[in-house]
């Protein structure tokens, strides 16, 4: 049978038909022990039919237990589906997912947290398991077997470089004039690696599609389930202080001639706080914006729009339903300004350096001297992971850590004594915001830090508290970093046996 009008312009060539297959089909190619590489970062282009029918083979007694490697956290689909039919094993870089959080919590499915930026390396080099299958979720596939992303790239070129099966879901839900807006650019292996030519937010330096090959692709599914997109979560009061507060210690940098109005290349992380100091950015003074961050999320597509930002590459489109809505309505406008890579460039530490990033990221706790905790509740069970806030802070110009000064209602203090876990140090952390205020590390000595953080940006209900801890310490312990080891941690403690830090 002839494939309709609408599929030959996603399908090119025509040894595709004979491979169109059910997702029932294609799951069934996916055996107990493989390690698969799937595409997708955050709820943006990731497969979905496939993951879904295996998922339900395997909760009607089929016996599979995988390897899932994808870019960062994927849809339900995925970690919700898969987790809950226990057909995970081990899971690689990053999760968001509250149903998969809980199962590596339990001890029920192995958990290997990285940077996101080192982890395309990390497979292809052979750390892990070699992917056997690459799961791609793409919009169409060239004359040559070549796989047209969709709305995002994430670690996809590297699964399919490295996977001898590919698995392919067509999905029919997004526009074809997505078609151009990825660059796919890959690392040679080491040693002696030439530089990666990228000077400017918007250069283009690959190729619109993800080399792959009709050789590799076994199975080919037609798909016309849309990205699960969430709506825009209400900024909170505190969100918009810390994002006033950012929006104060830029002016100031100015005002000392340390930043122009353009600042420098913007990297973001997601949530409200950046979605606060984004639409802060809209309404400020600064103008002639670039953005090099992973996720674009609405505010960012707002700063695009408005002319703020002139561009923003990213390697994946994270919006709310209605910004998806306005963004494939006017996606010829957004094509001219922004850019989908492959997240071992997004994330690179070369070109974050070489562009001098502004790198802003949410923490869980802060010390009083500096150290970030972006992952671990308690020290022990893990939240998310440590996302690409690793690939920036070791590489950025200028690093900024937010988090609001308490949390649970006042019961836990977000500065603290000691992180009992930390993931971003003292050495690469220059500024702390809550909504109390900023605390400006830069060229202070760890005493100097510590009463810097205390008296900007600790909460009134903790402030008393951090003041005696530190003067005791400094009294008690005299020397660089100030400590008194049996109560370093005691605040976790006590709120773990009485579900408060006071």
């Amino acid at each position: 049978m002839a494939l309709e009008a609408n599929l030959k312009e996603r399908l090119r060539n025509a040894c595709a038909e004979p491979l169109i297959t059910s997702a029932e089909a294609a799951a069934e190619l996916i055996l107990d022990g493989m390690a698969v590489g799937i595409s997708g970062f955050t709820n943006a282009g990731y497969p979905k039919a496939v993951p879904h029918a295996l998922a339900e083979q395997v909760k009607a007694g089929r016996n599979v237990k995988i390897d899932l490697y994808s870019g960062a956290s994927v849809g339900p689909e995925v970690d919700t589906e898969l987790t809950e039919a226990g057909a995970i094993r081990k899971r690689i870089p990053y999760q968001t997912n509250a149903t998969l959080r809980k199962a590596i919590n339990a001890n029920q499915v192995g958990y290997i947290d990285m940077h996101l930026g080192r982890s395309p390396e990390f497979v292809a080099a052979g750390h892990v398991k070699k992917p056997d299958i690459a799961l791609v979720e793409a919009l169409a596939i060239t004359e040559d077997g070549d796989l047209i992303p969709t709305t995002s790239v994430g670690n996809t070129p590297t699964y399919v470089a490295q996977a001898d099966t590919v698995i392919v879901e067509i999905a029919m839900a997004k526009p074809l004039a997505l078609e151009g807006m990825a660059d796919v650019y890959q690392c040679e292996k080491p040693p002696y690696r030439k530089p990666i030519p990228l000077t400017h937010p918007g250069d283009r330096i690959g190729t619109p599609y993800i080399p792959c090959g009709w050789d590799k692709i076994k199975a080919i599914v037609i798909s016309d389930r849309s990205d699960l997109t969430r709506p825009l979560a209400a900024i909170s009061e505190d969100s918009k202080k810390i994002g006033q507060n950012i929006i104060k210690f830029f002016e100031y940098e100015v005002a000392k001639g340390r930043l122009g109005k353009s600042l420098l290349p913007i990297q973001s992380g997601v949530g409200s706080v950046a979605n606060a100091v984004l639409y802060g950015l809209r309404d400020s003074e600064f103008e002639g914006l670039t953005c090099y961050t992973e996720v674009i999320q609405d505010s960012m597509l707002d700063l695009v729009k408005c002319g703020k930002a002139e561009v923003a590459s990213c390697t994946a489109l994270a919006p709310s339903p209605e910004a998806q809505v306005a963004f494939f309505n006017d996606i010829d406008f957004y094509k001219n300004h922004i850019i989908f890579r492959p997240q071992e460039i997004s994330n690179s530490i070369e070109v974050s350096h070489r562009l001098g990033l502004i790198a802003m990221n949410t923490a869980l706790e802060v010390d009083i001297y500096g150290n970030v905790n972006s992952t671990h509740v308690q020290g022990k069970k893990i939240m998310n992971g440590i996302g690409g806030s690793g690939d920036f802070s070791r590489s950025a110009s200028l690093v900024i850590f937010t988090t609001s000064s308490i949390a649970k209602d006042g019961a836990i203090s977000s500065i603290v004594p000691m992180c009992p876990h930390v993931d971003h140090t003292e050495h690469e952390v220059m500024v702390i915001v809550t909504e109390q205020g900023y605390a400006d590390l830069r060229g202070l000595t760890p005493k100097e830090r510590a009463k810097a953080i205390i008296e900007n940006c600790a909460h009134p209900d903790y402030k008393d508290a951090l003041r005696d801890y530190f003067q005791r310490a400094c009294a008690e312990a005299p020397c660089q970093t100030p400590h008194l080891l049996d109560e370093a941690l005691s605040w976790h403690s006590r709120y773990e046996k009485t579900g408060s830090m006071k």
